[in-house]
């Protein structure tokens, strides 16, 4: 009688300290958003197979009246990376293809930095845990608002440069990415974004999620850009049509708590087996393992170290493994973190570039674990403010600048079109007395040239960009005069104009 008392009191104890209050993480949530002026968030949970919260926060666009709800849209942007690589796991489960296959069995034009034997043993599971020995972000360049095609894409990509040898490192490649889209393709005969929807979306019932721009419904928030100048501020959509595979799925907090619930059982839900559990922990698996600084460590007590699976970040965490990825698209932040051991899941999607979304899903998180409890939005929010960004390197430029000085070479000689093999054609002209830059196949990223001093100008974008505001391009000359080609110098981190060194074409 007394044991059988006692586990009743142990269960009551513990059904108690699994006790979350969801409302008060609810109130939490907004008044995190208020103290990081994100305009508007919807924020998903869900916990053993069930959502406990899925709702949205603030409006759809800032100044405006139409609020945020659990259907509106967002970019998840690397939040997609997951959904590529169930689709090939989907088809090593079926016979379709193997782990180990090798790209260029699929994709025969698959080139890496002009290397023939590396390009020829890369397997497709390098493709989704970034060893192939490419830099964080290096080469986005290429695809960054572009009307080229995915495989055109890809033979650019031949000419983006080792950063380190192939399986020695760690490089966030989107553009893998983008190769193990064009394999799915070549696969199964359509693109993976059909393949996606049809074994993936439409079953579990992502009925408003799309993979393209051209498909947004009215309930879609809009991108919004921090600035310096005039604070926050909304821009327009971007297509990553193109990249669609490296990060252009646009889903909902209800839409992706479905998406994480089959993930935490198993890849089965509803009586459906969307991926073998064998393969979903496969994806699980640490494939890239790097090292954490020790104020990572410091930051977030509970890691102690951390790598990457396939499509997937994956940690230990007080204890527990902890299965996580980030999102960055035009003006939308995203984060996913998944529990296993505890079938709890956060989705936290934004409509500006403010880092809100990783301190609310550790905060969230740590509710449930019943660790660390302190204030992840305030402290996160104190480090971001304390940080420039770019502004520092753009303050440098500014001071460095010439006043008073003009070019060696008349304009006119400027005017011609420049090749760069990573990239194509880069075309400067003058029109209507303005020297004016376009760029092959992204008209979008189209700007203006005023001088800034000798032979730099400053590039004044017809457009607002996302992820950078100054720049200047510079004119090279020979020995005697000649405008022999252009170098860019952009600050910004993710989008590297300064890996193209275009030379002007006869």
């Amino acid at each position: 009688m007394k044991k059988l008392l006692f586990l009743s009191l142990l269960l009551l104890f513990i059904s108690v300290r699994a006790q979350v209050d969801v409302k008060a993480i609810d109130k939490y949530i907004e008044q995190a958003r208020k103290d990081w002026n994100v305009p508007g968030m919807s924020v998903g949970i869900v916990k053993d197979g069930k959502i406990v919260l899925s709702k949205g926060y603030g409006v759809k666009e800032i100044g405006g009246k139409d609020k945020v709800d659990d259907n509106t849209l967002f970019a998840i942007a690397s939040n997609s990376k997951a959904f590529v690589a169930s689709c090939i796991a989907k088809l090593v489960e079926e016979g379709e293809l193997s782990w180990k296959d090798k790209v260029r069995d699929y994709l025969p034009y698959f080139t890496l930095y002009g290397d023939e034997y590396i390009s020829s043993m890369v397997t497709i599971e390098d493709l989704l845990c970034h060893r192939v020995g490419l830099g964080t972000f290096s080469g986005d360049v290429i695809w960054y608002k572009t009307e080229k095609t995915p495989e055109e894409i890809i033979k650019q990509a031949a000419y983006v440069p080792e950063a380190f040898e192939f399986r020695d490192g760690y490089g966030y490649t989107n553009l893998m990415f983008i190769v193990a889209g064009e394999v799915i393709r070549q696969v199964t005969g359509e693109p993976w974004e059909a393949y996606v929807k049809k074994h993936f979306m439409n079953p579990l019932g992502m009925n408003n999620t799309v993979i393209s721009v051209n498909d947004l419904p009215e309930n879609t928030a809009i991108p919004h850009k921090p600035t310096l100048e005039n604070g926050t501020v909304p821009i327009e959509w971007a297509s990553w049509d193109a990249p669609s595979a490296a990060g252009g799925i646009i889903s909902s907090s209800t839409d992706m708590a479905k998406w994480m619930m089959m993930n935490l059982n198993g890849g089965e839900w509803d009586g459906k087996q969307f991926i073998e559990k064998e393969q979903q922990n496969l994806l699980w698996t640490p494939h890239n393992n790097f090292k954490l600084s020790e104020g990572s460590k410091e930051s977030i007590p509970g890691r102690h170290f951390a790598g990457y699976g396939l499509g997937w970040s994956v940690m230990d965490y007080y204890g527990t493994m902890a299965v996580s990825h980030g999102g960055g698209y035009d003006g939308m932040y995203s984060r996913v973190m998944m529990v296993p051991d505890l079938k709890l899941g956060v989705v936290v999607l934004t409509n500006t570039m403010e880092g809100i979304s990783t301190p609310l899903a550790y905060y969230i998180v740590n509710q449930y674990l019943k660790k660390d409890m302190r204030d992840w939005s305030a402290e996160y929010l104190e480090r971001a403010r304390s940080r420039n960004g770019h502004k520092e390197d753009v303050e440098e430029r500014l001071v460095a600048r010439k006043m008073g000085t003009t070019p060696s070479v008349e304009e006119a000689e400027m005017v011609g079109t420049y090749y760069d093999p990573m990239y194509g054609n880069i075309i400067v002209s003058n029109e209507e007395n303005e020297l004016r830059i376009s760029f092959q196949d992204a008209p979008e990223l189209s700007a203006t040239l005023e001088h800034w001093h000798y032979d730099t100008y400053e590039i004044k974008w017809d457009k607002e960009h996302a992820w950078f505001d100054f720049g200047t391009v510079s004119f090279e000359l020979d020995n005697n005069l000649n405008v022999e080609g252009i170098e860019f110098d952009v600050p910004n981190g993710d989008i590297f104009f300064h890996e193209l060194h275009p030379k002007r074409k006869n």
